[in-house]
């Protein structure tokens, strides 16, 4: 049996259209002990497939990372193999708000040295001692109280288009970067202060509310299921929105609107947007944030250079390219000198 994608993005895409299925944006992930990931993976791959399953997912000796997209029609199905696997029963699933039937276009099942690039050693701290959860309701009290320190554990690219209120978004391009800057700033409040933290779908606050707590902070609190599911019991319990603008997904539609607020600006020419592309030339693959105007004025690239380049024959194009890092070795998320109303 193959278990690798026999078709191609584009030729996925034509099929989803074709058969007009709804499908469903869903985001999962757990801590475990798993002995053989490429088992694992192989596992996931052959069920997943036969569902119809597209989407990222990472397996590790430590647990599992998973976005994904799976028919409507098949989320029973789905559900009942997550559920035929001990430690993935029951397991929350974070289902999109916004969805879109093209949000993934391939199967992809990886193994991973980790879930989350962290780059922490975990053999050093008790990865289990993890804060205390909590959900919308409580998290909206707890960061009024004027002893709380609220804290973004996403990068910059993510906080830009959208965060809470009075939240401390660090400067980070990884989630590494930013450990050892939020436990400097806040040295001097490992006892007086709760430190509560949140991010996208809940994964990177498991592990850094242990690290905190191994580093000696003594209230470390998590948003339960991140901003993903706070949105939702927002919405289903009726409480206040304190998010303001875009909840920034790893997937084809780059963010999920969460209130109507565009905290963010065009980076070409500083209108206010929230939404993100890359850049169209293929060498380049700038992540930027860029409204409609100039979307149509640079062909959806991030400087002329690039238009330039995006705008020769393919072949063209490829001979460029030749020779040089491939492009994911390249990506820079929303960091160059191009962008004159990058803040």
């Amino acid at each position: 049996m193959q278990l690798y994608n026999t078709l191609s993005a584009k030729e996925r895409a034509a099929l989803i259209k074709e058969a007009g299925q709804e499908r469903l944006t869903i985001s999962f992930y757990t801590y475990a002990h798993i002995g053989n990931p490429s088992i694992f993976r192989n596992h996931l791959f052959i069920h997943w497939d036969e569902l119809e399953v597209l989407g990222r997912i990472y397996v590790a000796h430590e647990g599992i990372n998973a976005q994904l997209s799976v028919p409507a029609e098949n989320f029973e199905k789905f559900k009942a193999h997550l559920d035929s696997i001990s430690f993935l029963e029951n397991v929350r699933l974070n289902i999109a708000i916004e969805q879109d039937n093209l949000s993934f276009l391939k199967l992809k099942v990886k193994v991973r040295k980790k879930i989350v690039a962290d780059g922490l050693n975990d053999e050093t701290f008790d990865v289990t001692n993890k804060g205390i959860h909590v959900g919308a309701e409580q998290f909206n009290e707890l960061i009024e109280d004027p002893d709380a320190v609220l804290v973004d554990m996403r990068n910059h690219y993510e906080s830009e288009i959208g965060h809470f209120k009075n939240a401390i978004t660090p400067d980070v391009d990884t989630f590494r970067d930013s450990l050892d800057i939020i436990e400097k700033d806040l040295a001097d409040h490992k006892e007086d202060k709760k430190l509560v933290m949140y991010c996208t779908g809940g994964i990177r606050c498991e592990k850094a509310s242990a690290y905190y707590k191994h580093k000696g902070f003594k209230q470390v609190y998590q948003l339960e299921g991140g901003i993903i599911e706070y949105a939702r019991q927002v919405e289903k319990k009726n409480l206040e929105n304190k998010f303001k603008g875009k909840n920034f997904v790893f997937d084809h539609r780059r963010g999920e609107r969460i209130s109507d607020d565009v905290i963010a600006q065009c980076h070409q020419c500083g209108k206010a947007c929230d939404t993100h592309e890359n850049c169209a030339n293929e060498a380049c693959h700038l992540l930027f944030i860029q409204c409609t105007e100039c979307a149509e004025k640079m062909d959806n690239c991030c400087s002329t250079e690039c238009q330039e380049v995006h705008n020769l024959p393919y072949e063209e194009q490829k001979a460029l390219r030749k020779g040089k890092v491939v492009s994911n070795k390249i990506f820079k998320k929303g960091r160059s000198e191009v962008l004159k109303f990058k803040k």
